[in-house]
This record gives structure tokens, C-alpha cells and sequence, in this order.
């Protein structure tokens, strides 16, 4: 079996909103055999620059777009195909958007592998260890306390009994800070698990204030408290916080974790798939489950990435928690036939071959901006 095509497609939604994060694009991609077998997977990142990854032409033998380097190659040599890209790579990517776009092929290629072995992904990764997982609703904060209760008493009545509240306008002063975290832990009730996404605000000692003030409220993770690059801060924050500490979202690839995992740096490492794929999740998991922390995923994108997300974190030992984005967006929640959402706070982990789920053509047609092959 060869691959024949490596298609990226730039989907976007009619009008674009000014907001930290969303599902308003989507850097869609396809790998296809000459078996006739299509892979799907996704890349969390500007679209376009995605694209550009995948479309470069050769330049020399370690700065080559990933089209050029993945057609004719074996779809399921998986490991080898990643490295392949890792390497053709190595002189505009290593842990960045080039990683990205690496992760959105190699989503497809474990899509196409599971179709090919008739298999989920996660009996690929090595088995499922758990077959539903506990959802938390992902969503922004209001525009103050009492605006984020009201949002925090809807996602419990709709069943879900953990919420995570991030963004604006977290960072604007301690009153401020203070005032949103009361209003969560209000409209949630003493029961339900209280998550807060900073959204990289602090220096690590006025993040140390905030962890010990927001621990009044119960918090089950500070997430993002420092500036991503700040693995040093970590490390010190993470030893002294009366809070767990989460990160990890916008790394990617093993060499961008591996900082994190080697100093401790944090309580949960969040994982991305749209920016790992599965080949380097894996290797994340693996080492994070070593050093005795806890793994979650990051994912506020499509049902491609929440699906991939669910595979991935049903092998993990200590899945406690999913993220799960409540944002009413119509690539969120139209992109798949399938809806991979919580039903009474729990998302069941996919069993149809590969990702488990199948692109809603029409609306893939409707919503492209443009597509490269």
C-alpha cells in the first residue's frame, strides 16, 4: 500500500469573531492510498500556515514540505513516517507549527491504519483502559463574577459536574481575578469540580498569590499560569503552589514537552493531538506516567480532535478528566456526522474503526476556503 494524495483543506466558518480561542477554522487534512482508503486528522494552528507546511516544494533534504515527503511511502510504517517528517523537516520545524501540521498527517495515517486493520485507534495505542471518561465543560469566563456563576449554573444543570472557566478577563487585577473564581466556585455549588484557565497572565510569584487565594474556592487545576516558555517558573510554582498546576496545550512534540517532564514542572500535562498526533502522545504518556503526574487533553477544535483525544486518553492509567468545549460553533458541532459531546458529564470512548468518526461532506463543501493536493 502507498500513499497517493496528502490533501489540505482550509475550512472557515462565514464569519470570524475576535476571541482567544475557538472552532472558527479548521486545517482539515486527508491522506489517501492507492487502496482506496482515506485518513482524516486535524492541526490546531493558523490554518494556512499549516498549509504552506504541507504544500512547500523540495528545497533540500531537510527543509521539504510533507507532501513531498509523504507520497509513495507505506501508510501504515507510522513511526518510520513520522520520523521521516521529523527529519525532512528539521530546518523550519522541530516543536512548533511544523510539528502541527506533522500531527494532522499523522492523525490521518493512524485514521487510515484503523480502517486498514478494521481496529479503534486506541486498540492500535495498546487498549483502552477506560471506556467512558468524566467531561469537563471548557468554556470562557463571563465578563465578571456574576456573569461566570450564571454560566457555571447552566453547564451543571446540563449534567456536566466539572467546569473549567479561562481567558479575559482573568489578569486585569487581583480584585478582578478574585471576583471570577468566587463567582465560579457560586454558580457551580460546593459539588462540582472548579477548573480555571489563567490564559499565561502572571510573573510565577503573583501566580503563587492568585494559587494561594484561589485555593478558598476549592480549585482542582490552575491551569496556564505563566507564560508557556517559562519552564523554570513552572517548576518553582509547582513546588510551592496549594493548587495543582496544569500546561502543556501549546507544545509540540516530544522535544517540546520534554523540558516539562524532565524538571517536574507540573501536576497535569495537558496534550493537544492537533499539535502531537498520536506518535508523540504516546511518547508523552509514557513518560509522564513515569514520573508519577497526572495526563489530560487539550482540545478546543473539532470532533476530529475530540475524538482522536478520547482514543488517546482511554489509555492512559489515571484518565480523570476530558475537555470537552461548550462553545455553540458550527464546525464544533457539525464538521462529523458523528457528535462526540457528554451525555450526563461523560464522553463514551469511539469503537468504529480508526477515529470513529466521518466528515458531513456538504458541509466540508460549504465551509472550504481553499485546498491543496
Amino acid at each position: 500500500m502507498k500513499i497517493t494524495e496528502v490533501i489540505c483543506q482550509v475550512l472557515r466558518v462565514e464569519s470570524v469573531t475576535e476571541k482567544t480561542a475557538s472552532c472558527q477554522d479548521v486545517a482539515l487534512v486527508r491522506v489517501r492510498s492507492d487502496t482506496g482508503l482515506e485518513g482524516i486528522g486535524e492541526a490546531d494552528a493558523s490554518p494556512e500556515v499549516v498549509q504552506a507546511v504541507i504544500d512547500a516544494p523540495f528545497s533540500h533534504n531537510i527543509a521539504c514540505g510533507l507532501r513531498e515527503l509523504m507520497v509513495g511511502q507505506d501508510p501504515l510504517a507510522i513511526r518510520r513516517n513520522w520520523n521521516r517528517m521529523y527529519r525532512g523537516s528539521m530546518y523550519f520545524g522541530r516543536t512548533s507549527v511544523t510539528v502541527a501540521a506533522m500531527a494532522a498527517v499523522d492523525m490521518a495515517l493512524w485514521d487510515l491504519a484503523g480502517k486498514h486493520y478494521d481496529a479503534p485507534i486506541h486498540q492500535l495505542l495498546g487498549g483502552k483502559q477506560h471506556d467512558e471518561i468524566r467531561a469537563y465543560a471548557s468554556i470562557l469566563f463571563g465578563a465578571d463574577g456574576a456573569a461566570t456563576a450564571d454560566i457555571g449554573r447552566r453547564w451543571v444543570d446540563a449534567g456536566y459536574t466539572a467546569v473549567k472557566f479561562g481567558w479575559e478577563p482573568m489578569g486585569t487585577s487581583e480584585a478582578v481575578d478574585i471576583d471570577l473564581v468566587r463567582g465560579a466556585r457560586e454558580g457551580l455549588g460546593p459539588d462540582a469540580s472548579l477548573l480555571i484557565d489563567a490564559g499565561c497572565v502572571w510573573d510565577a510569584r503573583t501566580a503563587l498569590r492568585r494559587a494561594v487565594a484561589f485555593s478558598d474556592f476549592d480549585v482542582e487545576w490552575l491551569e496556564e499560569p505563566l507564560h508557556q516558555a517559562d519552564v523554570d517558573g513552572y517548576a518553582w510554582l509547582r513546588d510551592r503552589s496549594p493548587v495543582p498546576i496544569a500546561a502543556g496545550e501549546g507544545e509540540c512534540g516530544r522535544e517540546s514537552f520534554r523540558p516539562l517532564i524532565d524538571q517536574h514542572a507540573l501536576d497535569v500535562y495537558q496534550v493537544d493531538l492537533s499539535r502531537n498526533g498520536f506518535t508523540d502522545a504516546a511518547y508523552v504518556r509514557d513518560r509522564v506516567e513515569e514520573v508519577g503526574a497526572r495526563l489530560c487533553n487539550h482540545c478546543y477544535t473539532s470532533p476530529i480532535t475530540v475524538a482522536a483525544s478520547a482514543h488517546w486518553l482511554s489509555t492512559c492509567r489515571d484518565a480523570f478528566l476530558i475537555e470537552d468545549c461548550v462553545e455553540d460553533e458550527p464546525l464544533r458541532n457539525e464538521l462529523t456526522h458523528e457528535r462526540i459531546q457528554a451525555v450526563d458529564g461523560k464522553i463514551t470512548v469511539p469503537e468504529a474503526p480508526g477515529l470513529g468518526v466521518t466528515l458531513n461532506e456538504d458541509f466540508v463543501a460549504a465551509h472550504l476556503v481553499s485546498e491543496s493536493r
